[in-house]
């Protein structure tokens, strides 16, 4: 913030200078930068290199912590939209959608900033620098943080990624609206449990034609602020510390003139993992010197020995924060906000409902319809609707991994009964995901019609009574009657939005790791017999009931899952209930309160008598980011630390799915998932197959629109489908030789590029401009494309490139174009795509170290997805 607004709030700081270069918002970013720098002492150069920057007040300088995530939505800082998770945003295959998300993002970003300094707030997730998006490609289905990424293929990971990037960082002249993050440079992409010691030696040309075309696009076409390294080695050198990655690659051939950041606490994997040295000193230094210039972590603060035992210099030192410092000062940070355009976002563009509908629009454009043999779109009269599921009433389904906090989510089973009001629809979970994950799994979540804040009290519910600290002995902070015990606070607390939204004084407000909450109040069985009470937490927790203590697990670490008690309870008797939680450690907080009805059916039971009722079945399962993500402490059949060990649908969920296609009524199945699943069986037998991803805050919105036809669907795979009993490399291996549409051979589940649509497409009158063309030439392509059906809908036209002669050309074909183009009944457009030999023909030829242009023919091919082309013409690249 401007040094000037600074003295508004701090008496400390210095007397406004204008004979101070750094402070002069009308000198270059550049001489204020070096200015700045060259004012510091080697202890303040090397505090503000570490992520959390400490505030220097003789030079104006106010606290910053760098880190802040936006993959899908602003992340850990309060309420915000929440799009679809970024392989759902991949499968629109729609760059222009993707640059409105990307600006919605990024306005809420600055409007928060806005909002935080003005509370003087400088923490952690209230900052500018976002460290999305996640660009390394997803070349093996296994790896938990694919869902991250935008796919298997470096063109549309390129494409999608340019557009994110561009929509962030905005297009003002001077000033940068936020900064974004290329990650992880580079050749990164599981397994999680290896990722702080494993050395990959890839190809030069898997290198250079997979894992580096979208950083390279990113930098050179996006002007991606910053660049953030990997855990991993590559060819032995420490990716955060890589002489090839971060000089000769990053900055001497693409010239990135930005920051490089480390991911968190990889400069310590220097010395602790990797083991290529043997001090901290010796690990910050030689990041330093070999590119990284900002630390997530702490291993920095040995900066300063490092430059006494002669490790590194100052003035490599210098070149590093210079660097952070422009950003800085790009970004506005120490200007007059009414020089820097972006602070006129007001707090009140989050979740607004612009981008409310953006986030339904994006989840609509997402959806990728599998399979339908008419039994979609379903029939407005459809009278009965068995919803069944472990993911239908599941927000954490919608959301995926480093997601924000909607203000109201919109689950896939609400979502179907606002679609079909005069529908009679059952719910039931049915089965848990997978064997062993949740001992609450014969549980439902307790609901409001059974609870009460007081005896006396009309409206439903506990009361809520919010904590600083966990003995419960001041004041609470916060008072409220929550309906439902059910909540998540990723990265945050109940009051961190109040407080934002000036509704909650900011010296009251909860830590984000150090708060408890107690809910009182009646509960009022609705029958007589034997309960199963089921409390599920991630922090300590305490049950009781009139008074009697049923479960304790107040100490119990973050990894506590569940507990059970069985207690006779009469019905309509009301009946004392006091649950108490605290966070007890840095895991994101959660709390649930379930029981199970004596004289309920199981689950399982319960779902097939609801199928049985039907007229239709709607089976709403896959995965969740509890069981797919980043390093995770997950053990169970086919997943483990985040990654998956198996393709193939869960068994219990398999088992259940086959049970309800046995009734003999239809059964949809809606797939969440953040990665490719092998369902053959499915495939075969259950009728119709959508794939909603983590589709965001109006996911449930948007599967309805696809299920009663209100959308036509269009999304795309992003990734290769493979079948269950496909063998595929061993997942360390990174050659790319059998991987992804590119190089697999087999025949794969479903294809790259797949999906059906309501209506039918028709392809015609292909040319090229031209039958022969040399490597620096271009070729321009035309076709038709014709919407034969009866209804509006989507089409995304996907161009691939397959060389028939070319002697060095290893891929069987490779996306170089696409677009989504809207055509109503009837209607017929022209489509061109222009075609680059020296970028799009291009290999990399590991004899002369460059990329080259094969002389020989090739073939453009056209098609609704790489295994359905639809036309093909042939040319040839002359000397």
């Amino acid at each position: 913030m401007l040094l000037i607004v600074a003295l508004l709030t701090s008496s400390a700081l210095p007397a406004w200078s204008q004979t101070a270069i750094y402070q002069d918002p009308t000198r270059s970013f550049q001489d204020r930068a070096a200015d700045l720098v060259s004012r510091m002492t080697l202890e303040e150069k090397v505090s503000q290199m570490q992520n959390t920057a400490p505030a220097i007040p003789r030079l104006g300088i106010p606290a910053y912590d760098w880190w802040d995530e936006g993959l899908h939505g602003v992340a850990r800082a309060g309420q915000a939209t929440v799009f679809p998770q970024a392989i759902g945003l991949a499968a629109t295959f729609d760059t222009t959608l993707m640059g409105q998300v990307a600006t919605a993002i990024s306005d809420e970003a600055r409007a928060k900033y806005n909002e935080f300094e003005r509370r003087g707030m400088h923490g952690r997730y209230e900052g500018l620098t976002f460290w999305s998006p996640n660009i390394n490609i997803f070349r093996d289905p296994r790896w938990g943080r694919g869902q991250e990424t935008y796919g298997e293929d470096p063109f549309l990971t390129s494409r999608m990624g340019v557009a994110f990037v561009e929509g962030m960082q905005g297009d003002d002249p001077k000033y940068r609206k936020l900064d974004a993050t290329a990650k992880h440079f580079a050749v990164h992409s599981g397994p999680e449990s290896e990722r702080h010691h494993f050395d990959v030696h890839p190809s030069d040309r898997d290198l250079y034609e997979t894992y580096l075309p979208a950083f390279q696009a990113l930098v050179q076409e996006a002007h991606v602020d910053a660049v953030m390294g990997a855990y991993n080695r590559v060819n032995g050198e420490p990716a955060t510390a890589s002489t090839f990655l971060l000089q000769d690659t990053l900055r001497k051939q693409w010239g990135f003139t930005g920051y490089v950041v480390s991911d968190c606490d990889a400069v310590q994997d220097i010395y602790l993992q990797h083991k290529v040295v043997q001090t901290a000193e010796q690990a910050a230094a030689l990041a330093v010197k070999h590119g990284d210039d900002l630390n997530c972590g702490t291993t920095y603060a040995a900066l300063t020995k490092a430059v006494h035992d002669g490790l590194i210099s100052e003035a490599d030192i210098d070149r590093s924060l210079k660097r952070l410092m422009f950003a800085r000062l790009r970004l506005g940070m120490f200007d007059p906000p009414k020089r820097v355009p972006w602070s006129k976002l007001p707090y009140s563009v989050n979740d607004s409902p612009q981008h409310d509908a953006l986030a339904r629009r994006a989840a609509d454009e997402s959806i990728v319809l599998l399979k339908n043999n008419g039994i979609l779109p379903l029939s407005r009269s459809t009278r009965r609707i068995a919803v069944i599921g472990p993911t239908a009433d599941d927000v954490t389904a919608l959301v995926g991994n480093y997601h924000g906090t909607p203000a109201a989510p919109v689950t896939i089973l609400q979502g179907i009964r606002e679609a079909a009001p005069n529908a009679s629809i059952t719910y039931t979970h049915g089965t848990e995901l997978v064997e062993g994950f949740n001992s609450s799994g014969l549980a439902t979540l307790i609901e409001p019609a059974y609870l009460r804040p007081s005896a006396d009290a009309t409206e439903h519910g506990l009361k809520a009574e919010y904590f600083r600290g966990d003995n419960f002995s001041t004041a609470p902070v916060l008072t409220r009657v929550d309906t439902k015990i059910s909540f998540n606070w990723d990265h945050s607390t109940p009051t961190d939005d109040l407080v934002t939204r000036g509704e909650f004084p900011a010296d009251k407000a909860l830590q984000d790791n150090d708060f408890s909450v107690r809910w009182t109040g009646k509960l009022i069985p609705p029958v007589s017999g034997r309960y199963e009470l089921n409390a599920a937490a991630k922090g300590g927790f305490r049950l009781y009931l009139d008074n009697h203590l049923l479960m304790d697990a107040w100490r119990a670490n973050g990894d506590s899952r569940s507990h059970n008690a069985s207690i006779e309870l009469e019905a309509g008797k009301a009946y004392d209930i006091r649950l108490e939680y605290a966070k007890t450690s840095d895991q994101n907080p959660d709390v649930k309160l379930a029981w199970r009805v004596p004289g309920a059916k199981s689950p399982f039971d319960q779902a097939l008598d609801d199928a049985r009722q039907a007229d239709v079945v709607i089976y709403v399962g896959g995965l969740t980011s509890e069981l797919e993500g980043e390093e995770m402490k997950v053990n169970y059949p086919g997943f483990s630390g985040g990654d998956r060990t198996d393709l193939r649908l869960p068994a219990t969920q398999q088992t259940l799915l086959k049970a309800l296609n046995a009734t003999g009524k239809p059964v949809v199945f809606v797939v969440t998932t953040g990665s490719a699943l092998a369902i053959d069986w499915a495939k075969q037998h259950i009728p119709a197959i959508l794939v909603a991803w983590y589709p965001g805050q109006r996911g449930g919105n948007a599967v309805a629109d696809v299920l009663f036809g209100n959308t036509d669907p269009a999304g795309r795979l992003p990734v290769t489908f493979y079948k269950a009993d496909e063998k595929l490399p061993p997942f360390d291996d990174y050659s790319m030789m059998g991987r992804t549409y590119r190089y697999f051979k087999g025949e794969p589940l479903y294809p790259f590029g797949y999906g059906l649509s309501y209506t039918t497409f028709a392809y015609s009158n292909l040319q090229l401009d031209q039958q022969t063309v040399n490597d620096k030439g271009h070729l321009h392509v035309t076709l038709k494309v014709k919407n034969t059906g009866s209804r509006a809908g989507d089409e995304v036209v996907q161009l691939y490139m397959h060389p028939l002669t070319a002697p060095h050309a290893r891929v069987i074909k490779a996306l170089h174009g696409f677009q989504r183009v809207h055509l109503q009944p009837g209607e017929e457009q022209s489509v061109s795509f222009e075609i680059s030999p020296e970028h799009d023909l291009r290999y990399y030829d590991e004899v002369h170290h460059a990329y080259a242009v094969d002389p020989g023919s090739y073939q453009v091919q056209i098609g609704a997805s790489s295994d359905d082309i639809r036309l093909t013409h042939d040319f040839s690249v002359d000397d």
